[in-house]
């Protein structure tokens, strides 16, 4: 059966320390990364992205004496903490932090089951320390309240490009940008158009004239001399 506990560490936990005493509560923030768009003809969507990074907060005490509900036997001063963490922040390195402990409530389990059935919660992930303040509490000076916010870090690194001798350079792609324009649902024909010319300018290819053609009944000899002013529903 594992004990609820919270556990801070660096390096590859060459440096690490567990808090001594367990918050009342832990908060994780998850959050979607989505963005939102305006489309003619359609109005707003929303693309689904990554989301974004874990954020995990909690408050507790460092106690400047042993008490009761002290999880450590090896407790240190509330400032050697203090200094450890603002110590590990300056680095810029990540930390990582491990939370193990049974959940009373099975619904908030999210760790495993033991063998007696027990829910049991379970936590570990690099992190960065996004904020961490702290201020001595009144009527017990020796002790030292704080809290802290703690990032998921992700690893990330460069990859090294090798040239490929003799290589041919690729052919330069170009995405032709959506014509959002709304087309007109009818056109006036004006000296000089043909059906070709038509489909050309309103449908961006004269190989649909056909389309207008057949939209409108146009006989095959109507063809060659369209009516000046005649009016055309465009597909």
């Amino acid at each position: 059966m594992s004990e609820y506990g919270l556990f801070l560490s660096f390096n590859n936990q060459e440096e690490v320390f567990r808090f001594p005493v367990n918050p009342e509560r832990i908060e994780v923030k998850e959050g979607g990364n989505g963005k939102g768009y305006t489309i003619v003809g359609l109005g707003e969507i929303n693309t689904i992205l990554y989301p974004k990074l874990t954020e995990i907060s909690f408050k507790s005490f460092f106690p400047g004496r042993m008490y009761p509900f002290v999880h450590t036997d090896e407790l240190l001063p509330p400032i050697d903490y203090i200094n450890t963490i603002k110590g590990w922040m300056e680095t810029r390195r990540p930390v990582r932090l491990v939370v193990t402990g049974l959940v009373p409530d099975p619904a908030q389990a999210a760790g495993g089951t033991q063998a007696d059935g027990t829910k049991t919660f379970a936590l570990n992930m690099a992190a960065s320390i996004e904020s961490f303040d702290w201020n001595t509490m009144s009527g017990s000076p020796e002790d030292v309240e704080f809290s802290i916010t703690l990032k998921r870090y992700r690893f990330y690194g460069a990859k090294k490009v090798v040239p490929v001798k003799n290589a041919q350079p690729a052919a330069a792609k170009t995405n032709s940008r959506p014509d959002d324009r709304q087309k007109p649902a009818t056109y006036t024909v004006v000296k000089g158009d043909t059906l070709w010319s038509i489909a050309q300018k309103l449908l961006g290819s004269g190989s649909r004239h056909t389309e207008i053609q057949k939209l409108n009944g146009i006989k095959d000899h109507e063809v060659r001399k369209l009516a000046i002013g005649r009016v055309l529903r465009i597909p």
